[in-house]
């Protein structure tokens, strides 16, 4: 017996609520800007800037032991991940240091470095010291990221607006576009509510949510446009309707078990991958969400021209877009 997460032939109606979702969705994206303007977001060292230490040791590392023994000293953010190279010799356990900036100092200061090797030394007599690499990331740095970092996702939705307004019709692109900054939108406004690390990381996963949403929008849009041909004289949105149920268990299972595993690897994957996993899995539900609610509303309230004086071409896609999941 097959798996079926939804049943073979499903006849759900949409839009029904079209009004009610697209309403709750632009409450969402609001409430999402006003978070983000208020609170902010809680940028990690990437952004802020500050000193990353780079340690050796002759004996095994133990990342918990080397934050209880530097939490204490109070710095701030602290990010402390191994480093593994297989030109490394078999006594050679190197781990990478990262701290915020601290307040008034442009550079990282002979006393906090003084200071952190005292408290690693405590617990690891194997230690080297002094360290074999300290380098200092500045506010001026940190701000170019920042710009480097909004720049890529701005970059990332006008191609996915150009790529689909070629491949489709203009009405198509501005409902793809529409659901990719829904969902970037709502990613940052959840990330300002829980006041999670926002670092590097998680602008690779709003360019991979990004890539993600739209691959669900293309299959149903694909499907769309087939069905545009096939039934010539069907109401835009009953042609939506059946498109989006036609898709339906396919977009499902993706999604869910593209959540298994992210899940399994935000329990199991410890604070370093925390935030970008986070990211992704919001990202794949709201992803889910915006291509049947948002991408497709906007195309029935934007309308597309049925000009059928054109012959269909040879490939009018979607061949895949039906495969039972």
């Amino acid at each position: 017996m097959r798996l079926r997460l939804v049943p073979q032939k499903t006849n759900w109606n949409f839009f029904g609520l079209s009004k009610v979702t697209l309403g709750f969705s632009i409450a969402a994206m609001i409430v999402s800007l006003v978070l983000f303007l208020s609170m902010g977001l809680n940028f990690g060292i990437d952004f802020r800037g500050g000193t990353t230490i780079r340690t050796e040791s002759t004996q095994q590392v133990d990342v918990a032991s080397y934050r209880a023994a530097i939490e204490p000293l109070g710095l701030g953010d602290i990010t402390i991940s191994e480093v593994f190279d297989p030109s490394f010799g078999a006594d050679q356990y190197v781990t990478q240091i990262r701290i915020q900036a601290q307040e008034g100092e442009e550079a990282s200061s002979s006393d906090m470095i003084e200071q952190v090797g005292v408290a690693l030394s405590a617990i690891d007599s194997g230690l080297v010291l002094p360290f074999p690499a300290v380098e200092s990331v500045g506010p001026k740095v940190s701000g170019e990221l920042i710009q480097t970092a909004v720049i890529a996702v701005v970059l990332a939705i006008a191609a996915v607006l150009g790529y689909i307004w070629l491949r489709f019709e203009w009405q198509f692109a501005l409902g793809a576009v529409a659901a990719l900054v829904h969902d970037v939108v709502l990613t940052i406004g959840i990330f300002a509510l829980l006041q999670i690390k926002f670092d590097l990381a998680i602008i690779a996963a709003l360019l991979t949510i990004v890539g993600y949403s739209l691959n669900d929008t293309v299959v149903v849009f694909d499907r769309v446009r087939e069905n545009l041909r096939r039934f010539k004289q069907k109401a835009l949105k009953d042609v939506l309707n059946l498109s989006i149920n036609e898709t339906l268990s396919r977009t499902v299972m993706t999604s869910v078990t593209t959540l298994i595993a992210l899940i399994s690897l935000f329990v199991l994957g410890g604070d370093v991958i925390r935030g970008f996993v986070f990211a992704m899995i919001w990202g794949v539900i709201v992803g889910t969400y915006s291509s049947v609610f948002v991408a497709s509303a906007i195309l029935l309230l934007l309308g597309v021209k049925r000009d059928w004086s054109k012959k269909d071409p040879k490939d009018i896609g979607g061949q895949y877009a039906n495969i039972d999941a």
